[in-house]
């Protein structure tokens, strides 16, 4: 995945109002009874369909850490759609998201203007209309590359343009280095 699609994640996982299974064996019995059987849990995760069942039955209580990283991620992906989905609805329709980040931002400007990149720590509140359009994004399956994109086009409206107030002429936003990045809702 990619750097702003799992901030998107992470910040939609602090909407939940249950904390997801922990156990590895709660894990799997959760993926088992969402996938509908071992055999598509063992595909998904690819592993034997045995190693799942020994799960389920918890015969086998510490997993290698990449497959635990792996259940993790596909439980977390699962885990309250309803929840997850409304709190997409909202910061879509009403509330919006705050991002935070520390990266290297420049733009391409006239001539006769100091446009050199640097380091800047933004702390943003986008409107709902680019929150829509990161979580519309992320969900066709857009890459990091096309999510920068449009934060940086959120990032040009309301930082540096100020909702239009200033900085008329700025033509484009480059958005790089990321060091930090946080979303919330």
């Amino acid at each position: 995945m990619s750097m702003i699609g799992d901030g998107l994640d992470a910040a939609v996982q602090k909407a939940f109002t249950r904390p997801a299974p922990k156990s590895p064996g709660a894990q799997m019995r959760y993926l088992v009874k969402q996938l509908g059987g071992t055999r598509a849990v063992a595909q998904m995760l690819r592993i034997s369909q045995r190693t799942v069942e020994r799960y389920v039955k918890d015969q086998i209580k510490k997993p290698r850490p990449d497959l635990a990283g792996r259940m993790d991620r596909e439980v977390k992906k699962r885990w309250q759609p309803k929840i997850r989905a409304q709190a997409k609805a909202k910061a879509a329709s009403t509330g919006g998201i705050v991002i935070d980040t520390r990266a290297r931002m420049g733009y391409t400007a006239p001539i006769g203007s100091t446009d050199q990149d640097r380091i800047r720590h933004l702390t943003v509140a986008l409107p709902p209309a680019y929150a829509a359009r990161l979580f519309h994004a992320q969900e066709q399956g857009a890459g990091d590359r096309r999510l920068k994109e449009i934060a940086a086009e959120a990032l040009k409206d309301l930082y540096f343009q100020d909702g239009g107030r200033r900085a008329g002429s700025l033509e484009e936003v480059r958005f790089t280095d990321i060091e930090h990045l946080e979303f919330d809702l």
